[in-house]
């Protein structure tokens, strides 16, 4: 197909009408809004088989989502910010019955105060409710990315939900190139759905969202664990294969020269390719700086982390999501991770972006350069006005 000229949500919409799922049941709202109202037309112009279900609201969304895919059907959903808050008595359901749905997440900060615009406390909140978990730098990654996601959630050693961030309006509404796959193509990747054990197989009956009690709750809660190990092959072996159909490669964790880095920022989300300019800046000037994007943020993928920052003289966690009482996060996690290398850096949290906060180049260059003058905190909060 010819190169387009396309939003965020308009991106990861072509993506679902080319894999036409079985049914999407989902409830508006900004920024996410456009997948959903853009997947809707191709629904009433027919160019998808899909059962498209309006809700009243995004705790009903997901409900029927599951219940949808624990009845064997492809499903689809998308959401942001209050929506996933609403649906969060869900998400540990939905993952506990190995339910292997998609979900889009329009990344936007969570109220209050009341605000629309992005940062990632929606899906920050959501972290520990066993969802695998991607994210994406721009539009054309999150066009790759929702195609990729059926692949690897429906995959029988894993069976798990799965969420694929965008960053609300800087990825969902901005307008920006993008080069898409044949429909043939997409079809033919993804391919037909083999549910596991679903609920309407009458010849071979089946009970799902049983109650649990304390002999048995922390073995099932261990297989979603041993699911999580299981999807990294798997991650890795789609990401091959989609290079293989597309030309674009994605890694677990993306790296921006990281191999002979002396400060080495960590980040998800679009602002990876801020920082990767702020980076060329640095390096005209001479200081060895590089930056890294766990592209795949659960399963956590703190073994090649490790190697990443192994050395480093200082790392900057760059968190979109404030955890109030706290550090940030990711940083924990990335403070984790380091306990893998053989000479661990320095790490600093730096907390970025909320609301929609605008960080520049400039803005993010200071970030190394406290690194590199040793004046970074233990926790630093970029934007705030005294």
């Amino acid at each position: 197909m010819a190169d387009l000229a396309i939003n965020g949500d308009s991106a990861i919409a072509l993506a679902w009408k080319q894999i036409d799922p079985d049914v999407c049941a989902a409830y508006p709202i900004t920024p996410q809004t456009i997948i959903v109202e853009r997947f809707s037309d191709y629904v009433a112009d027919g160019d998808v088989g899909t059962e498209f279900v309006c809700v009243e609201s995004e705790h009903s969304a997901l409900t029927v989502c599951t219940a949808s895919g624990s009845a064997g059907a492809r499903t689809f959903t998308a959401t942001s910010s209050q929506g996933l808050a609403y649906m969060w008595e869900m998400l540990p359901i939905t993952s506990a019955m190995r339910v292997p749905l998609v979900m889009a997440v329009a990344n936007r900060a969570v109220s209050g105060p009341i605000n629309i615009h992005n940062d990632h406390g929606d899906v920050m909140s959501a972290r520990d409710t066993g969802w695998l978990s991607i994210f994406a730098e721009n539009v054309q990654e999150a066009y790759d990315c929702a195609i990729m996601a059926p692949r690897i959630a429906e995959h029988r050693d894993v069976q798990l939900p799965i969420l694929v961030n965008l960053d609300g309006f800087i990825l969902t509404h901005a307008i920006e190139r993008m080069t898409p796959l044949e429909d043939a193509v997409v079809k033919e990747f993804v391919g037909e759905y083999e549910p596991f054990m679903p609920l309407l197989d009458y010849k071979h009956p089946v009970s799902h969202g049983l109650m649990d009690g304390p002999e048995f709750y922390i073995e099932h809660k261990y297989q979603l664990v041993q699911a999580m190990e299981n999807a990294v092959p798997v991650i890795e072996k789609v990401f091959a294969d989609y290079e293989k159909v597309s030309g674009r490669k994605y890694n677990i964790v993306e790296e921006y020269m990281c191999k002979d880095a002396e400060y080495v920022a960590v980040v998800l989300g679009s602002a990876f390719g801020t920082m990767k300019a702020a980076v060329d800046e640095l390096r005209a000037k001479g200081i060895k700086a590089g930056v890294c994007m766990p592209r795949v943020f659960r399963p956590w993928p703190a073994d090649r982390l490790a190697k990443i920052l192994d050395g480093k003289k200082a790392v900057a966690v760059m968190d979109k999501h404030l955890s109030v009482g706290a550090y940030g996060p990711m940083f924990p996690e990335v403070a984790a991770a380091m306990q893998g290398c053989k000479k661990a850096p320095k790490a600093y949290d730096f907390v970025f972006g909320l609301g929609g906060k605008d960080t520049s180049v400039k803005e993010f260059e200071g970030v190394f350069e406290m690194l590199a003058a040793g004046k970074a905190k233990a926790v630093n909060f970029m934007g705030v006005e005294e």
